[in-house]
């Protein structure tokens, strides 16, 4: 057994001596019963340099974590350190250059606070609580995403520690296959400390969610899929059945009640944006519309994600199209009448930049689909976990027929060989790029490469 009271960093070192134990080896997913050997919450650069290096004197692996929102596909954490990078906070926005320098554990909400000041926007995604660094390694789908791609391409530089210990900062010219891999790869190839992230010129947005009763029904569907064809770049959105726990901080209406939301953000002419969203506004009497010019800090609350931990279960396919079989067998396994256990089920609009290959892009360059399917259930008990998961089995087999080939990294919470994820030549890349910067396999993340060539 290691001797951790070697280990000196800046942070602190939790082990299962500590009365906190529990505590420090949570995930923000509380679905996954994270235990590794030891948690380091590391204070900078030379706290992750000490940790590696001591996981690999020790054969010990080491697994980074900012916030642990993609934790339950990693599997077991047995005789891993756990590198929590929560304390490593700050955004440095540099209007010159249109960037902004991120440090491992800041949350996407401060991204967006940080960089509206400056009058600009990253590529936020739908939760203000996830962590900007995983968001944009796995590729990060924006409610901006359809006009400026994936947030990974938007990266401009990457702080990394290698397995071997040693800081780096890695670019297109420098590294190039390292910086290569990720972006929209994962984090299994070296332990990310800072991104420097180009941004695009938006301080304001056309954007919302206006809420229907569920009964609006395989219609309002077939409206959006007919809609969303002909919408333009600078609008992305998003459809889903939603059933909102009986809590308290769900608005008292909303509780344990059957809704259809819509969701979208508009960029550019907002005026235009409004006209091009009305019609969405409209397919039935609403409960709630609120549809508003706003802040693009405020665009990550758009989608209504929880902004502290809980346990979920969640799976996703990417759809090909949406024909009107599509929709009723969708409407059937997730309409009111369905009895379905899932807390939502969704199709996010892909299209766009997203859908077109970025030249300079990293493993992720294009999503080839029109949709990404997601669905997702509460685990607050055993039971309810395993009803989530075969109901969104079904979901899946129900949808086989017109699912796309692989899958997006973000979004894929069971576990799933990179092969499953990525096409045949960028999966051997990616594992080119671990034998290379990791041939020990030091660095554990969800999805890896294998490091035995096939």
């Amino acid at each position: 057994m290691s001797d951790f009271s070697e280990l000196k960093i800046d942070g602190r070192v939790a082990t299962r001596a500590d009365e906190d134990w529990d505590a420090a080896r949570l995930t923000w997913n509380l679905a996954a019963d994270a235990q590794p050997e030891a948690v380091a919450f590391v204070e900078g650069a030379d706290d992750v340099a000490a940790v590696i290096r001591f996981a690999a004197a020790n054969d010990l692996k080491v697994i980074g974590q900012g916030t642990g929102h993609g934790a339950v596909p990693v599997g077991d954490f047995a005789d891993t350190i756990v590198i929590k990078t929560e304390r490593m906070r700050g955004v440095s926005v540099d209007a010159e250059s249109a960037t902004a320098r991120i440090k491992a554990g800041v949350l996407a909400a401060e991204v967006g606070a940080a960089t509206h000041e400056a009058g600009m926007s990253s590529l936020p995604g739908s939760s203000p609580d996830v962590g900007a660094i995983g968001y944009s390694l796995g590729g990060g789908v924006s409610w901006l995403g359809r006009k400026y791609g994936f947030a990974c391409n938007r990266l401009a530089a990457v702080e990394v520690v290698t397995a071997a210990g040693e800081r780096r900062r890695i670019d297109a010219e420098t590294d190039p296959d390292l910086f290569w891999a990720l972006r929209g790869g994962g984090g299994s190839y070296a332990i990310v400390t800072a991104i420097e992230a180009r941004l695009v010129p938006h301080s304001e947005v056309f954007g919302g969610t206006v809420i229907y009763p569920a009964q609006a029904g395989v219609e309002a569907l077939r409206a959006y899929r007919d809609w969303a064809a002909a919408a333009p770049d600078e609008i992305s959105s998003i459809i889903r059945f939603l059933r909102p726990p009986p809590l308290p901080d769900v608005p008292e209406p909303l509780r344990d009640t059957p809704l259809l939301t819509f969701g979208a953000v508009g960029i550019g002419d907002l005026g235009a944006a409004e006209s091009a969203i009305a019609p969405m506004r409209q397919l039935a009497e609403p409960i709630m519309d609120g549809f508003d010019r706003m802040q693009t800090s405020q665009i990550s609350r758009i989608h209504m994600d929880p902004e502290q931990p809980v346990p979920g279960v969640g799976h996703s396919k990417l759809i090909r199209e949406l024909p009107d079989d599509a929709l009723e067998a969708f409407f059937g396994e997730v309409g009111p009448d369905a009895g379905s256990p899932l807390l939502l089920a969704e199709f996010v609009q892909l299209g766009g930049a997203l859908g077109r290959p970025d030249p300079d892009g990293g493993a992720l360059t294009h999503l080839d689909a029109d949709f990404l399917m997601f669905g997702t259930g509460m685990a607050m008990t055993p039971a309810m976990g395993t009803a989530a998961f075969e109901a969104l089995s079904r979901l899946e087999a129900a949808m086989e027929p017109w699912t796309a080939d692989g899958a997006f990294l973000n979004f894929t919470d069971r576990p799933a060989d990179c092969e499953a994820i990525f096409d045949a030549e960028t999966a051997a890349r990616l594992a080119r790029v671990k034998r290379e910067w990791d041939p020990n396999g030091v660095i554990r993340a969800n999805h890896a490469p294998a490091l035995t060539p096939a």
